[in-house]
C-alpha cells in the first residue's frame, strides 16, 4: 500500500511534468525567441518586395537573412525565421499598408549546414563553436521531450506492475529532460550573442528575449521539481519498505 505522502507527490510530479512538455512543446513550435525592434524602415515597395521574396524564396544564407531581420523586425525561433512586411496590394498602393507576418522554416539539411566564421564570406572556414551549439538547440529540446515520453512510459508500467522502484527511474529521466531544456537555452543564447559579434545589428536595431524562449526556460524548474518528488517519493518509500521489512522479521 503508498503511502498518502508519496501518492501527493507522485500526482504533483505529474502535474508539474504535464505542464513543463506543453510548455516545451509550445517554445519549439513557435518562432519568438529572439526579436529585433527596428527603426521605421526607409524603404520603396518595391525595395520591401524585393528584401521579401529574397528571404522567403531566395538562397539560404545566414547572413542574408539576418540582415533582413535587422531591418524588418524579425524575430527568429529554433525551427523558424520571420520579417515583419507590408500586405501586398495587387491594384493600388496604400498610404498606411497593414503590416504582416512573413515566416519561413528551417528545413532539417538547414539545421546541419555548418555554420562560417564570417557569415556572408564562404571563402572563410567553418566556426565549429556556432555549428555545434545551433545543432544543440535544436536536438536537445527534441532529446528532452522524448526523456519524458519516456518516463511516462516507464511511469505507465510501474502502475501496471503495482511498483514503486520504477519511480527512481521515472525521476532521473525527468532530471536528465531538465538538464537538456536549461542546455536549449543556453545554446540558442550563447549562438545570437556570437552571431551578433560577428555580423554587428545596424544601429538603431534592438534585440530581446521572446516569450518563447521564456516557455522554453519555464520548463527547466517545473521538470527539475517534477524530477525533485519522483526522486523523494521512490527514496523515501524504499526506505519505509525496508524498515517494515526489518520490523516484520525481529
Amino acid at each position: 500500500m503508498v503511502d498518502n505522502r508519496y501518492a501527493t507527490a507522485l500526482v504533483i510530479g505529474s502535474v508539474l511534468s504535464l505542464l513543463a512538455t506543453v510548455y516545451l512543446s509550445v517554445a519549439v513550435g513557435t518562432q519568438q525567441w529572439y526579436q529585433y525592434n527596428s527603426p521605421p524602415p526607409k524603404l520603396e515597395g518595391s525595395n520591401a518586395s524585393e528584401l521579401r521574396e529574397e528571404f522567403v524564396n531566395g538562397e539560404f544564407d545566414e547572413k542574408t537573412y539576418s540582415d533582413t531581420m535587422f531591418r524588418l523586425n524579425g524575430t527568429l525561433g529554433l525551427w523558424w525565421r520571420c520579417i515583419l512586411v507590408p500586405s501586398q496590394s495587387h491594384w493600388f498602393k496604400e498610404p498606411d499598408p497593414k503590416m504582416e507576418t512573413q515566416c519561413v522554416s528551417f528545413t532539417l539539411p538547414q539545421q546541419f549546414i555548418p555554420k562560417l566564421k564570417y557569415p556572408g564570406n564562404h571563402n572563410t572556414e567553418e566556426d565549429m563553436l556556432r555549428t555545434y551549439l545551433w545543432r544543440c538547440q535544436f536536438l536537445l529540446p527534441l532529446v528532452s521531450l522524448a526523456l519524458v515520453f519516456l518516463s511516462g512510459l516507464v511511469g505507465v508500467c510501474a502502475c501496471l506492475c503495482r511498483s514503486f522502484t520504477p519511480t527512481l527511474g521515472v525521476g532521473v529521466l525527468h532530471l536528465l529532460a531538465g538538464l537538456c531544456s536549461l542546455g536549449t537555452v543556453c545554446c540558442f543564447l550563447a549562438g545570437v550573442d556570437l552571431l551578433h559579434q560577428y555580423s554587428t545589428p545596424p544601429e538603431g536595431v534592438e534585440g530581446s528575449l521572446g516569450w518563447s524562449l521564456y516557455l522554453a526556460l519555464i520548463s527547466f524548474p517545473l521538470q527539475m521539481m517534477a524530477a525533485a518528488l519522483f526522486l523523494w517519493a521512490a527514496r523515501s518509500h524504499r526506505k519505509n519498505y525496508t524498515r517494515m521489512t526489518a520490523y516484520r522479521v525481529a
